[in-house]
């Protein structure tokens, strides 16, 4: 047994269907070929009990009882012991069979699904990648759990033929031939279940992604009255589903009825040929005992064989649509970077806009409009490689698309505004690389000033959180993700508007602890924020996506860079001051107004901005 989920799930080939379920039996040959074996051993064992059973009537009859008759029955009770043993032992590698298959599936749509970015979303619906975990990875997985069963059951099949053609040349020959029969009849109702099946599939996705848009936006869809409108769509597609469920239904109940009839009507025939042999004195009463038990048992390989045609065909339907998922080429490293991995301390230059991260030092990027430099931002990134080609990024003297991805991944870490909780300890949820000693996590948690949320979780640290943060505030949540994001200990930390969903009071605190945490290490802050522009060693003031000026908080404001560029920087900086004072007139060509920039200065008292947030809440006050 190997522990699951496995370490590395490999690299699957993406050619089709047939192809890739062939690679995951060669990914676990060695518990496949241990349960084919256990399978074999047993239908092999079960094949020749009929054959002992008869032989053992005949000579009873003959001699009566004796030594024969005993060592026959020893030899019915082994047979029934290994039997035993090796379906009890083989059901344990059918069942790891199953779930190292499914669990591998799952792991390369999880992969792909983090590794694609907003690729993923782009492609394919989002009820499709969650039904390829939830529904089309044990689909996969069944077929190897039948394998066994069915290699076993040909083995079966063909000792059985070469034991009854021994007894009975006839009734060898039935077996040879109706037996393939039935099977083909039964496989005649496989193609239009696969069609069906594949239908289903399709309506079943299309309501699980309906389902989950509608969830999603449900405060929204309640604002703007259309809740009803969406419940009306999911019903109709709910209905959609039911019908094809129905139709899949319709025709396994007939294969499922005709593995009971067709095997019966074999076993009826094989059993009164042999009874008309056995009046005729063909054969003796022991093989009619033989001809029964062994008619009565291949209808077992039978059903086996159906069992194994259907999950064959639910694991290429469900293989189907994981490669689809896997298919999807990934927003960023779909062509491998072989360049050389530029040195610790490397300037970090957005080529477009101008921006620079000089190593050390940590940076405020400024604009007046918000998505202007949170594109920025990204672009550092390395989020969208197709998209981010006309914004190249320069790190060291290498373009960061032609890096290694994990190289990028490794030592630049960008923490967007909208922060992402998953459900699970909060220790797991701050420590993402799993190596933090708790001091370490403590003292982030401080940095973040989120102790407030080490009492809000029951048993701090190791209490669990719920999908998305939910019982956290939005000013929590975001104090969480800051502290995760300096738990990383990235070369270059990029931080997008860090303290947005916090009070002035708090926001005060982090502003001073981040500056101080990150002296000396590469750190560009996105924000507006006076409080948190006055502890950064250079504020960077970027204009319709280009720098327009460099320079501390205070120069900025001074004029050093100009009385234009001090305009458009109080500007910008003034929607967090006061909205009350017009900001054209706090500026004149003469120089500042000095109360208004003593106010702007103010770093660890609360100035009156009409954009604070309610911690308690994420929102605006």
């Amino acid at each position: 047994m190997r522990q699951l989920p496995l370490a590395d799930p490999g690299t699957p080939p993406l050619r089709g269907p047939l192809t890739y379920l062939w690679w995951l039996a060669r990914r676990q040959w060695g518990i496949l070929l241990g349960a084919v074996t256990c399978g074999v051993v047993m239908f092999a064992c079960q094949a020749f009990l009929p054959y002992l059973t008869g032989r053992a009537i005949d000579d009873g009859l003959e001699r009566g009882f004796g030594p024969d008759l005993f060592r026959a029955a020893g030899m019915l009770l082994v047979l029934g012991l290994v039997s035993a043993a090796a379906s009890a032992v083989g059901h344990r590698y059918d069942v790891a069979n199953w779930l190292r298959a499914a669990f591998t599936t799952s792991q390369l749509v999880g992969r792909t699904t983090a590794r694609s970015g907003a690729a993923i979303t782009a492609e394919l619906p989002t009820g499709e990648v969650v039904s390829a975990v939830a529904n089309d990875a044990l689909r996969v997985g069944e077929v190897y759990a039948q394998l066994a069963r069915f290699v076993g059951s040909l083995v079966a099949y063909g000792a059985v033929a070469v034991l009854m053609l021994q007894v009975s040349v006839p009734l060898g020959v039935v077996v040879l031939v109706g037996l393939p029969t039935v099977a083909l009849a039964l496989g005649l109702l496989v193609r239009p279940l696969q069609r069906r099946q594949v239908a289903q599939r399709e309506a079943s996705g299309r309501l699980t992604t309906l389902g989950a848009d509608t969830v999603s936006g449900l405060r929204i869809l309640r604002g703007i009255g259309g809740e009803q409108v969406f419940t009306g769509r999911y019903r109709e597609q709910s209905q959609v589903v039911r019908r094809k469920g129905e139709d899949v239904a319709v025709t396994q109940s007939w294969l499922d009825a005709l593995q009971v009839l067709l095997p019966g009507m074999f076993v009826v025939a094989l059993v009164w040929l042999g009874a008309h042999m056995a009046l005729d004195g063909t054969i003796t009463p022991g093989q009619l005992v033989t001809t029964y038990g062994y008619a009565a048992f291949l209808a077992w390989p039978v059903q086996n064989a159906t069992m194994m045609l259907q999950a064959t065909t639910r694991a290429v339907v469900g293989a189907r649509k994981v490669l689809a998922v896997l298919r999807v080429v990934p927003s960023t490293g779909a062509r491998a970077g072989t360049a050389a991995a530029p040195p610790v301390g490397a300037v970090l230059v957005d080529e477009v806009s101008g921006v620079v991260l000089e190593p050390g030092r940590v940076v405020a990027l400024v604009s007046d409009d918000p998505d202007e430099t949170a594109a920025i931002a990204t672009r550092l990134g390395r989020f969208d490689d197709e998209a981010e080609a006309a914004t190249p990024v320069r790190f060291g003297d290498v373009l960061l698309a032609d890096l290694p991805k994990d190289v990028v991944r490794e030592r630049i870490v960008v923490a967007e505004a909208t922060p992402h909780l998953f459900s699970g300890t909060l220790r797991s949820g701050l420590d993402v690389r799993g190596t933090t000693a708790e001091e370490d996590l403590l003292a982030a948690v401080h940095l973040a000033d989120a102790h407030d949320v080490l009492d809000s979780v029951p048993d701090g640290l190791d209490g669990e959180l719920p999908e998305k943060g939910r019982s956290l505030s939005g000013g929590q949540r975001q104090r969480v993700a800051l502290a995760r994001a300096l738990l990383t200990g990235a070369e270059v930390l990029v931080l997008v508007e860090p303290t947005s969903a916090v009070d002035a009071h708090t926001e005060a605190r982090i502003a001073a602890r981040l500056a101080d945490a990150r002296r000396g290490r590469t750190t560009l802050v996105v924000t507006a924020s006076p409080l948190v522009l006055d502890h950064v060693d250079e504020v960077q003031l970027v204009q319709d996506g280009t720098l327009l000026a460099r320079g501390t908080h205070a120069g900025l404001l001074d004029g050093e860079a100009g009385p234009g560029v001090a305009r458009t920087y109080r500007r910008v900086v003034g929607r967090r001051m006061d909205d009350d004072r017009p900001v054209e007139g706090a500026f004149d060509a003469d120089g500042p107004d000095e109360e208004w920039r003593d106010r702007a200065l103010l770093a660890d008292g609360a100035p009156a901005r009409s954009g604070a947030r309610d911690e308690s809440t994420g929102g605006a006050a």
